[in-house]
């Protein structure tokens, strides 16, 4: 079941994208405005509109810690925009000064493409704001980019109808060629790796003029090559898909189609569960909370509505986004993968924690953190003291063990090969600048100045 509860109609034009962190909601329009709301909410931040592109906004996209936002515009620019100021940090030329249709950052932040009209590619060094490769596919627009839940390569899509695999030295890895008839609109990796005996495999889900929603398997094997593999085709709309998204736990999947509705599918078993029909003109947007379960659809008919998954969807009051007990999907270390996992744990709430507890076979715990209200930041600050005085969890081996998968989780949170330097401290997320870690973490002195004394 599901609900409207929101609808935003502060835009002058169509709404071209919509994104979330935890916290906030981003919507790009062609009024040439950027929107940013709070989703406690949705009231909009005291410096919105973010008001710097010349033209169209096509795109937009968060970094992974919610610190920065980019968006692109047929100005020819992708700006990064600060979150805590909503001030612009970077003015980002795409070479050529062709019309950028669509942005994408990696998920650890460290890369950012940009995709133009004219065919053009350019893979920026997210930190440093500097261009770094070029690329390009002929005779076409690139509409659609979506990086891989390993950051190491990423996806896009033309008008042309093709989609094509990249890895970061700009080198085409795979090549899907008439994957949507009459062209590419969107496409969007699913956030779980699965491996198993030589291959790695990810989930690719796009959408076209064909009318058609196309979930694909892309193989990985130890070889380095690729193989890419059709594995349901949905038909759930009558007209083109221009819109689609995964759940950050990679359950669920939307689209916004040119027949005005909104679907909802079981993305593991290719099941329509919802057709939503709010909207008065073509869905052209779509994004889950990466925290909650609310989708947000942006359309041509100058709105943004919010949507929230009811208990049988989320399978947990209508708090979360599911987290089936029985998934066999499992990252490249062999762990559960989980939505969670894409966010700071700083961000999670209470009901993350407790079911986090849950997957950890720490199940007894959860009445107690929630009777304590435990949410992230609470978590990562627990020590065996407050364990034992202020939970009053009297076993010395299950406050071990909990403070080892804390610990675990720390560590867990992005991928190994960027200096440490370089990682909070805590989250384990990857900062821009070290020097000013607190505005990633959360706020615990006495961690932070451990920290700081340990570094050379």
């Amino acid at each position: 079941m599901t609900s409207l509860i929101c609808t935003l109609q502060d835009h002058g034009d169509d709404v071209n994208w919509c994104a979330f962190t935890a916290k906030l909601l981003a919507t790009c329009s062609g009024d040439k405005t950027v929107r940013i709301y709070n989703t406690c909410d949705f009231s909009e931040l005291p410096f919105s509109p973010l008001s710097g592109h010349g033209y169209s906004v096509h795109c937009c996209c968060f970094s992974t810690c919610g610190q920065f936002l980019a968006s692109c515009s047929t100005d020819a620019t992708t700006l990064v925009w600060s979150m805590d100021t909503g001030e612009i940090e970077a003015v980002l030329e795409h070479p050529g000064r062709s019309p950028v249709r669509i942005c994408a950052l990696s998920p650890d932040s460290a890369h950012l493409v940009s995709g133009a009209s004219d065919g053009t590619l350019a893979l920026w060094d997210f930190p440093s704001k500097q261009l770094r490769r070029t690329g390009a596919v002929n005779d076409t627009t690139l509409v659609a980019c979506s990086f891989s839940p390993c950051s190491q390569v990423f996806m896009t899509g033309s008008t042309y109808g093709d989609l094509r695999l990249w890895d970061l030295d700009m080198n085409q890895l795979h090549a899907e060629k008439n994957a949507h008839d009459l062209g590419v609109t969107c496409c969007t990796f699913a956030p779980t790796i699965l491996s198993g005996g030589q291959v790695v495999q990810f989930h690719l889900a796009s959408c076209g003029q064909d009318s058609l929603l196309k979930i694909w398997a892309i193989n990985k094997f130890n070889s380095g090559a690729y193989k890419m593999q059709l594995l349901h085709t949905l038909t759930g709309q009558s007209a083109p898909v221009l819109s689609c998204a995964y759940s950050s736990d990679g359950q669920l999947l939307v689209s916004g189609s040119v027949d005005k509705t909104v679907t909802v599918y079981d993305a593991k078993n290719a099941v329509l569960l919802y057709t939503l029909n709010q909207h008065e003109r073509y869905v052209t947007a779509c994004s889950f909370s990466p925290t909650s379960p609310l989708i947000a659809t942006g359309s041509m008919d100058k709105t943004v509505n919010i949507w929230r998954l009811e208990d049988e969807c989320s399978g947990h009051g209508g708090k979360s986004l599911p987290v089936s007990e029985k998934s066999t999907l499992t990252s490249s270390e062999g762990r559960t993968s989980v939505g969670r996992s894409k966010l700071l744990v700083s961000d999670w709430s209470e009901v993350d924690v407790s079911a986090w507890l849950v997957e950890e076979g720490l199940g007894g715990l959860v009445d107690k953190f929630t009777a304590n209200n435990i949410d992230g930041t609470e978590l990562l600050s627990l020590t065996k003291e407050t364990l034992a005085s202020e939970l009053h969890i009297e076993s010395v081996g299950l406050r071990s063990k909990l403070l080892r998968k804390v610990e675990e989780l720390k560590s867990d949170s992005v991928c190994s090969g960027i200096p440490d330097e370089f990682l909070c401290p805590i989250t384990r997320e990857l900062m821009r600048e070290p020097v000013i870690a607190a505005e990633c973490t959360v706020d615990t002195s006495q961690q932070m100045d451990t920290h700081m004394k340990e570094r050379p």
